[in-house]
């Protein structure tokens, strides 16, 4: 195996909104900083992802000091501050019941009218609280709005084997950011993350911990939310069918949580350990 860097770093601010690039990234306990702390929640107060809104693809987010500014097509940039902490609602996630804090009814309004039902902004103040799942993590692990754990790792030359079976069924090979991974290892090694127990990247330490269950959100171009096929799926059934009973389906990239907290950058060595 020869060196291993880190090929680029990537936030999702509001959960299944479009993904920011980044150039360094702080690690916190939750994940990498102002990764999904906000999120969607319906009516009664369920998460809203891709999954029923495809085109949360074309959410684009900007992170400020004072919030977010959110913008979509043919619409002017909406500016949405930090949300009083003392204006609370209780979401789900998941199995997750998390006692969040809700932005303003004027953004809540204007989000509504574009997704064309009922739905509030929430955001993961210091006082929510949500933990990944123990029966894979063995500790109590902090988890933001992300499906089930705090980073998500995928692997450059796992993509490219993936895509080679992509193209030899005729259809066009796929970019890393239909997977939404938060740290992308450059690698010439495909599938070596099955191996990886844990990744050092300067004073960060990662354990990985969940092979990554992949979903139809993967199949949704993720700047329109179009649906583009059968693949990855197609493909991935082939490859990387899981043979865990506790986790089925296919699996492509893998959970982590952080075990020592620092700060990434693109460009990064990457080391694995026991």
């Amino acid at each position: 195996m020869t060196n291993m860097s880190v090929k680029s770093l990537h936030i999702y601010p509001v959960k299944s909104g479009h993904g920011v690039d980044l150039q360094t990234v702080d690690v916190h306990q939750r994940g990498l900083r102002g990764d999904r702390r906000f999120m969607l929640v319906d009516a009664e107060g369920m998460f809203i992802t891709q999954r029923q809104s495809p085109k949360l693809a074309q959410l684009h987010v900007q992170t400020t000091d004072m919030g977010l500014v959110l913008s979509w097509p043919d619409r002017e940039p909406l500016i949405v501050g930090f949300p009083d902490p003392a204006c609370r609602k209780s979401v789900k996630v998941w199995r997750s019941q998390v006692d969040t804090a809700i932005a303003a009814q004027g953004v809540n309004d204007v989000l509504s009218i574009w997704l064309e039902k009922p739905v509030a902004l929430v955001f993961m103040d210091g006082a929510s609280e949500r933990l990944a799942n123990e029966a894979w993590t063995h500790t109590p692990a902090p988890v933001s709005f992300a499906d089930g754990y705090p980073v998500l790792v995928t692997n450059t030359a796992s993509l490219e084997a993936l895509n080679t079976l992509i193209s030899a069924n005729g259809e066009a090979s796929l970019p890393m950011r239909q997977f939404r991974p938060n740290i992308v290892i450059q690698s010439d090694e495909p599938w070596g993350e099955d191996g990886w127990t844990q990744l050092t990247i300067g004073d960060v330490v990662l354990d990985l911990v969940k092979p990554c269950a992949r979903c139809v959100m993967t199949t949704l171009d993720q700047n329109t939310g179009e649906k583009q096929g059968r693949e990855p799926l197609r493909a991935l059934k082939t490859l990387r069918s899981s043979t865990d009973p506790r986790n089925p389906g296919v699996i492509f990239g893998m959970n982590a949580v952080p075990r020592q907290l620092g700060v990434i950058r693109v460009g990064d060595m990457v080391s694995t350990g026991a």
